[in-house]
């Protein structure tokens, strides 16, 4: 295995011990899955990705992954201490194997024009330095190195590091990537995230600017890109290639969800809690009894937070096929919530795919089911993976007096992925670089 510089250009200030350890980390990611790349046996897929000195092999579709990643149990608790990032990627599964041919490069008609000129308005707002910290390749681990938590060290420029003219240009970025809802929920959760802050002293570590930007290869019509908006109980990962649009993971959060500010009530998080308890409350006595597998809500129930794209979950609950059609319209109501975050146009694709595969789509549910008890909910397809977890109060529950160790709809994690290999398009870009004639 020749030697592989895993350098991604600087880092400046506290981030540069932290992301020395994630540097070196990224190079033992790459030499993990070198040979699995080779046995792709595509030259042109090898070159591209080798290409790329802070790249991974993670394009590739190994047999099997090599076990769920160290990031704690999947509810979003990585972090410092907690990082670790050693396999290649492979994706949310079953059983440890994926499901082949579920997506496919084609014409979605997506109008992704708006988002590539506001991502390289953006670009060209930066420094070069800021510019030089920010965009990674397409290939970078960047994409799996996000985490919910106030304390992860992150890559890429931070709102902080921002004139107002470039924060512009970032929100403009945003704001031609998701609806309006979408971006009010973005907002509304760094709006509480200072105000919460403020309310405990602590705007140091909670504040609406600890959000980070980062690029992942350059704005184009035709070939692969993205990028990720990542900080404290928001992250948004939004992979691009042609008319097509991957819009995971994505995690909302936020506690407290609802506070008031500026003589103003705040809520948000909020659509994804009400279609939650609107689908267990639709069912009959004997389908709760298949759908709740628990009456009690632990602390922290989340499967597939941060630094948990490879893990293992079988299916679990009542299945779709078994539903009336007002219960299959209010299932799909909980994926919506999330995915109508996106442009209209994106999101209208997402949900044919998610109603393609309804019969085969599993929710189960842990906690109560009264307006405003704390619950857990789980949707599983083959193609979209949706938790809403009601978690027990954090670091913020001097903001609204929450009881330690008691779950709540006050503090809520959510977050959206696709199974079965795509989240951030890896799948798509997979077959790009296998069948593109001039990556051959």
């Amino acid at each position: 295995m020749p030697e592989i510089d895993a350098g991604e250009g600087p880092v400046q200030g506290p981030e540069r011990t932290e992301a020395s350890r994630r540097n070196f980390m990224r190079k033992v990611f790459f030499a993990s899955g070198a040979t699995a790349l080779v046995t792709m046996g595509s030259a042109g897929a090898w070159t591209a990705l080798a290409d790329d000195s802070a790249g991974t092999a993670d394009a590739s579709a190994s047999p099997s992954p090599s076990g769920a990643p160290s990031g704690g149990p999947g509810g979003g608790t990585g972090g410092p201490g907690n990082q670790s990032l050693t396999e290649e990627f492979f994706g949310l599964t079953t059983d440890g194997k994926r499901i082949d041919d579920l997506f496919t490069i084609h014409s979605t008609r997506v109008d992704t024009a708006p988002v590539i000129t506001a991502a390289n308005a953006f670009l060209a707002g930066l420094t070069d330095t800021q510019k030089t910290a920010t965009q990674f390749t397409v290939h970078s681990t960047e994409w799996r190195l996000w985490s919910n938590i106030d304390s992860y060290s992150r890559q890429g420029v931070s709102l902080a590091d921002l004139t107002d003219t470039q924060k512009d240009l970032g929100t403009a970025l945003l704001k031609a990537a998701l609806s309006a809802d979408g971006l009010e929920t973005t907002e509304k959760i760094r709006k509480i995230n200072q105000a919460a802050g403020e309310a405990i002293g602590n705007t140091t570590s909670f504040n609406e600017d600890a959000y980070y930007w980062t690029l992942m290869g350059t704005p184009s019509d035709t070939e692969p890109w993205g990028f990720q908006f990542d900080g404290h109980h928001c992250v948004i990962n939004y992979f691009v290639l042609g008319d097509q649009v991957v819009m995971s993971p994505c995690f909302w959060g936020s506690e407290p969800t609802s506070m008031e500010i500026d003589g103003e009530t705040v809520t948000v998080c909020h659509e994804e809690v009400l279609a939650s308890l609107a689908f267990v409350n639709s069912l009959t006595t004997d389908q709760q009894a298949v759908a709740i597998v628990s009456a009690t809500k632990s602390s922290e129930s989340m499967k597939a937070g941060a630094f948990s794209d490879n893990a293992v979950q079988a299916y679990e609950g009542i299945r779709g096929n078994v539903l009336t059609r007002v219960q299959r319209q209010k299932l799909l109501g909980i994926v919506e919530a999330f995915v109508d975050r996106a442009k209209a146009d994106a999101a209208k694709v997402r949900m044919a795919e998610v109603r393609a595969h309804l019969d085969d789509t599993y929710v189960t549910w842990a906690g109560g089911t009264g307006a405003d008890d704390a619950f857990y909910v789980r949707v599983h397809s083959p193609v979209v993976w949706v938790e809403v977890d009601c978690q027990a109060p954090g670091p913020l529950r001097g903001a609204y007096g929450g009881t330690q160790g008691v779950p709540t709809q006050m503090h809520v994690h959510s977050i959206i992925r696709t199974p079965n290999g795509n989240d951030y398009g890896k799948e798509l870009l997979r077959q790009h670089y296998l069948t593109s004639p001039h990556h051959r």
